[in-house]
């Protein structure tokens, strides 16, 4: 069976590896039959059983094939055919990690034969000691056949080309291979999967850093000379995530990350979520070099209506002002500009940024007025009346009907798409998406937030919120902790939250989303609706250039 990821941490002296080899009537593996099956299982470097038989194929043996291995067809035929060895096969094996010589060929050969009999393939973990040896030993060999690794390393046993006596020399062969993993800080079974990968890595040197990390959910940093921190992570398993910039983690950044690494530090969570808000507290607090993600809070910006002004407009400020309704704070000023362009194409709220003097019949209305996309108090001719009616849709679309604007948007992209006026339909269609997803970003941020004092049971862990940002996190039988930085300041509900607690408060109000079917409430000073209120996604128009 698939092992799961918890067991993939254990020990590697509490692993029972099954170690296999075949002999078969040739290479060809969609062609060719099994003849002999060797097996040897081991824990803790001790043998504990051994399983060898022939395979009666029920085929001619090639002739080269018998030269090679020294299996003739008398020698078969009497031996039970591969159906009736199959269980017992099975049975041995168990759940062991399967290990062989470039076991790819043999379990191509025993999951052909397990599917001709209408048995499943084995979906063990499978370990290859070729790989292992061409990251551990390949400066210490001319090649990494069997032959040669078992001579040049003086192993117990030598391979002959038969099942079981081949089986034999691999074990010692991986049990050797296990001693010099040891070096690179290879402990558990997960670190021996990604031993093949990590050992080719320029700095490989460096994975002894990685020794004193823990399988649990946490914070990692990097540091640099005079203990820079150099870059900031979370992970649900510390120990696996850090090994994995050494194997498959490509990009750019990382080569010169881990040059210029010294040392790791890290701290150990409660749960991910957890995780995820202390990584988020680092990166605003130490703005690293290589983080980029979760360090450009600076530049969230709101969209404003300016209900104190007595002809309101909608504005993008840095910082929310203590009167007027807000959306935000959004992570960038692109997109409140686009927020702004939704509300003015669906609304004629005016768009003039001048200051309203005394009414003058003979004043000269804005560009947008003149165009009658929007109303220009600066002329005279507006009724204050018919503007403050456009207000009032204006704050209702930003706050709890969405879809004042984004039914006009959409009648105006189907007209756009229908005239052929692809590029204008497009836009506009960018621009509702941008507005969906303020609105929809504003109302998981709010959700939280008007919750007040909260209390929510995640699995197994409490969540304690307060205003929408995390007082403390433990687990249901353990007392209250607070995590290892404070949280940020904010103010209660409904008042606009600060910029510097937008990421935390929406990385919780997700998380709290995503595991909704397995959150319990506990208590609540406030008001906590789940789920939330979905906007009304605008329809994809992919044939809009």
């Amino acid at each position: 069976m698939q092992r799961s990821l918890d067991d993939l941490g254990i020990p590697l002296c509490d692993v029972t590896f099954c170690v296999l080899d075949v002999e078969t009537t040739g290479a060809e593996r969609g062609a060719d039959l099994i003849t002999e099956i060797g097996a040897v299982k081991v824990r803790g470097g001790e043998c504990v059983g051994t399983l060898a038989t022939l395979v009666n194929p029920g085929r001619a043996i090639a002739p080269a094939v018998t030269l090679l291995t020294g299996i003739t067809e008398s020698m078969v035929a009497t031996a039970p055919r591969i159906e009736a060895v199959l269980p017992t096969l099975e049975e041995f094996v168990g759940d062991a990690v399967i290990v062989g010589h470039n076991v790819g060929f043999d379990m191509s050969f025993i999951n052909a034969a397990l599917l001709r009999a209408d048995r499943g393939a084995l979906g063990n973990t499978v370990i290859d000691t070729l790989a292992l040896a061409r990251r551990l030993v390949r400066d210490e060999v001319p090649d990494c056949r069997l032959g040669t690794l078992a001579g040049r390393l003086r192993l117990d046993h030598r391979p002959t080309h038969r099942a079981l006596d081949d089986a034999l020399a691999t074990t010692d062969l991986l049990h050797l291979l296990l001693e010099r993993a040891a070096g690179l800080g290879v402990l558990g079974l997960d670190d021996l999967i990604t031993l093949p990968k990590i050992g080719g890595h320029p700095q490989v040197g460096k994975l002894k850093l990685t020794h004193g990390l823990p399988r649990q959910p946490g914070v990692y940093r990097f540091l640099g000379a005079n203990d820079e921190v150099l870059y900031v992570g979370k992970a649900s398993n510390l120990r696996s995530r850090v090994r994995n910039y050494f194997s498959s983690d490509d990009r750019r950044k990382i080569g010169p990350l881990l040059r210029e690494t010294q040392r790791l530090a890290h701290t150990v969570t409660h749960d991910p979520i957890s995780a995820e808000v202390l990584e988020l507290r680092y990166l605003h607090r130490l703005n690293p070099r290589y983080n980029r993600v979760g360090t450009t809070w600076t530049k969230a910006c709101y969209v404003r209506l300016t209900t104190d002004d007595d002809w309101p407009r909608l504005v993008v400020v840095a910082d929310p002002a203590t009167s007027g309704v807000h959306l935000g704070p959004l992570p960038s000023r692109a997109m409140a500009q686009a927020v702004v362009e939704a509300v003015q194409s669906a609304l004629p709220i005016r768009r003039c940024s001048g200051r309203v003097r005394p009414l003058r019949p003979a004043a000269t209305p804005c560009s947008a007025a003149r165009l009658g996309v929007a109303l220009c108090p600066c002329s005279g001719e507006v009724d204050p009346a018919a503007y403050w009616r456009v207000v009032t849709q204006a704050m209702a679309a930003l706050t709890t009907s969405p879809e004042i604007v984004l039914d006009v948007l959409w009648r105006k992209v189907a007209t756009l798409a229908n005239t052929r006026r692809y590029e204008e339909a497009a836009s506009m269609r960018d621009r509702a998406h941008a507005f969906a997803a303020a609105v929809s970003r504003q109302r998981l941020l709010d959700q939280l937030r008007a919750a007040g004092d909260l209390g929510l049971q995640v699995h197994d862990t409490v969540l304690h919120i307060v205003d929408g940002v995390l007082a403390s996190a433990h687990h249901r039988d353990q007392l209250a902790t607070g995590l290892e930085l404070s949280p940020p300041e904010v103010p209660p509900f409904p008042a606009p939250l600060p910029r510097h607690a937008a990421d935390e408060v929406l990385c919780l109000a997700r998380a709290i989303e995503r595991a909704s079917h397995h959150a319990q409430l506990l208590w609540c000073s406030g008001e906590w609706t789940t789920p939330i209120s979905p906007v009304r996604e605008v329809t994809r128009l992919d044939r809009v250039a």
